[in-house]
């Protein structure tokens, strides 16, 4: 993607961060079908390999999974916060008036060469593994083992599992961190005023204050 040095994040700990806080990616492949783009939840194992191993499932109905048989190279993007940023917040603007408008967000690109897994134990453990990562901090969560076993083994049937090592992985922030420090103020604080900006807020403050720093 696109990477002016200025927003480039390459702390690979940031970077899973954004990840796991927004697991539903989109998985791009290129095959004989041509290109297929399919959102789907990840579940990443920071642990197993250098820059860790993303694991996930498809229906089997999904014909993408016979795209990628052969260890075929796919693309995974995780979009994080973003926000649609009005020239009206630039201090610049009443300056000088020349501002257009932008929009600011965080994303990751992961790429590597995916693996198909049919093995009924290993979807199992997958199925577990991203079920405990969003049911842990419900008061009553519910658990792969609640519903019968033979119920389970049949739905896993349905399912064939994919595993990419992540051989690439890239982070971009384009939170305003280019903008003068009365631009990312005014920003900042016009993101306050909306309803579910928080996050980009602290975002455009954080990277101002790194580059500050």
């Amino acid at each position: 993607m696109y990477q002016p040095p200025h927003f480039r994040e390459e702390d690979l700990g940031t970077q899973h961060a954004l990840i796991r806080a927004h697991p539903l990616g989109l998985l791009v492949t290129s095959g004989t079908s041509g290109l297929l783009a399919n959102p789907v939840p990840f579940h990443l194992d920071a642990q197993a390999s250098e820059k860790g191993t993303l694991r996930l499932h498809l229906a089997r109905a999904n014909g993408q999974w016979k795209d990628i048989r052969d260890g075929a190279p796919v693309l995974a993007v995780f979009q994080g916060a973003d926000s649609y940023v009005t020239p009206s917040w630039y201090q610049t603007k009443r300056e000088t008036g020349k501002v257009v408008p932008t929009w600011n967000y965080a994303i990751v690109q992961a790429r590597g060469a995916a693996r198909i897994v049919e093995d009924a134990d290993w979807l199992l453990a997958q199925i577990n593994a991203i079920t405990s990562q969003h049911e842990g901090a419900r008061a009553m969560p519910w658990a792969v083992s609640d519903a019968p076993d033979d119920f389970i083994r049949a739905q896993l049937k349905g399912i064939v599992g994919i595993e990419i090592e992540i051989a690439e992985i890239e982070g971009k922030w384009k939170v305003s961190q280019n903008r003068p420090v009365g631009d990312r103020e005014g920003v900042a604080a016009g993101l306050d005023e909306m309803p579910g900006q928080g996050d980009m807020a602290d975002l455009v403050r954080h990277y101002g204050a790194m580059r500050d720093a």
